[in-house]
């Protein structure tokens, strides 16, 4: 797992990768996970560095950050996401290598089609190609091939960044949040209430949808989304001001962002009930959930919050996990109206530490060193050893 030496500030860290690697986001060479491209069980990266400190996953690519500050990336680079230039030859694409010219990097987030990195002074990098909007670099910017630093955030502490397919948001460390990219139906708070996604008026995206068939869905709502209103630069957060923002997490096309008195807000589409709330204006408004969250993580259409919630005498209680949206392959990983936010039973009691929500599937990680998986598991994506689903 990982050793470190106190005395000398030296630690070793194990990566490992499992799941869909036909884009090569596994960093695993085909040595090892023959042909198929994929991983059914959690699987060394013999590539990386001894020291990495923090990991991403984006859609098709993963980057990683080293104690040293250096920023490694491997797997899709078709739209640039790996910031190695326009020259990278492809079949490098899938080998962990070092982004050049970029230092102290404290975090990396990876999305679709665009990566960023946070530098240890609060400067936002980021790189990749989307004509959403989402790098956040100008008006009809849609392109950079290494990374590039936002500007109008230059005097801001930016603590962490989350990006959905189209939007993006950045939490500075004084609590303030800032939004940018397709701003429709309130994804970004008031902003963005000027159009309503495709995906919000769609009849035919239920739940008893396979996945298969809801990502076809997906597809050409996204399409039909490109005439949508986009915020190219970023943009205070505007009924978010004299408030402080504790943790924020976008969706495929909705946003959660919950604020440091324990209130968790929602805005965006609300297609499987990824909301989580009966209130359906188009803005970010007040999550139906009855303890308070601590953290927070978004899955394509559903949501998870790890709540802290009381015990009968008063006393520091325990934790567990929330869960609402999308349903259709377990990834909620309870039974119960898929709407509400509901506890997940059998997690009630564990040490979360944290919790993450990918396509169709959820992933806890515990204080004592352990993983739980839930939900899809085609491709490995649960390393679970098969690709059967897990409720």
């Amino acid at each position: 797992m990982s050793s470190s030496s106190v005395g000398r500030r030296w630690m070793s860290n194990t990566v490992m990768s499992f799941g869909d690697g036909s884009h090569g986001a596994l960093g695993l060479p085909t040595s090892i996970i023959g042909t198929g491209s994929h991983a059914y069980e959690p699987t060394l990266i013999a590539a990386l560095p001894p020291d990495i400190s923090s990991i991403a996953a984006g859609h098709h690519h993963s980057l990683d950050v080293t104690s040293q500050g250096h920023l490694w990336s491997w797997g899709r680079n078709v739209e640039s996401q790996l910031g190695r230039g326009l020259h990278s030859p492809r079949e490098t694409w899938v080998e962990p290598q070092r982004i050049e010219g970029l230092i102290g990097v404290q975090s990396a987030f990876a999305s679709g089609v665009v990566s960023a990195a946070i530098g240890v002074d609060g400067s936002l990098w980021v790189w990749g190609k989307s004509n959403r909007g989402q790098l956040g670099l100008g008006e009809r910017i849609t392109e950079a091939v290494l990374p590039c630093k936002i500007k109008v955030l230059a005097n801001e502490d930016i603590i962490k960044v989350s990006f959905g397919w189209g939007h993006a948001l950045a939490l500075a460390k004084n609590g303030k949040l800032f939004g940018w990219g397709y701003s429709a139906d309130g994804r970004l708070g008031k902003r963005g209430v000027g159009g309503v996604s495709p995906l919000n008026s769609r009849a035919d995206l239920s739940s008893s949808l396979k996945l298969e068939a809801a990502e076809k869905v997906i597809s050409e709502a996204m399409d039909n989304e490109n005439d949508m209103p986009i915020i190219w630069e970023p943009c205070l957060i505007d009924e978010l001001e004299g408030v402080e923002v504790a943790d924020i997490s976008c969706g495929l096309d909705h946003t959660l962002v919950l604020l440091r008195d324990g209130t968790l807000l929602s805005g965006g589409s609300n297609a499987y009930g990824q909301l989580g709330r009966s209130n359906q204006d188009l803005e970010l408004l007040p999550v139906d959930i009855s303890v308070h969250p601590v953290s927070i993580a978004s899955g394509l259409g559903h949501s998870l919050a790890i709540c802290q919630i009381p015990s009968a005498d008063g006393g520091r209680g325990i934790s567990g996990i929330f869960s609402w949206g999308w349903s259709r392959d377990s990834q909620l990983g309870r039974e119960g109206p898929a709407n509400i936010p509901l506890l997940v039973d059998g997690l009630l009691g564990e040490n979360l530490l944290s919790v993450s929500g990918g396509r169709v599937h959820s992933i806890a990680v515990t204080s004592d060193g352990e993983v739980f998986a839930w939900g899809c598991g085609r491709n490995g994506r649960l390393g679970l050893g098969s690709s059967m689903d897990e409720p």
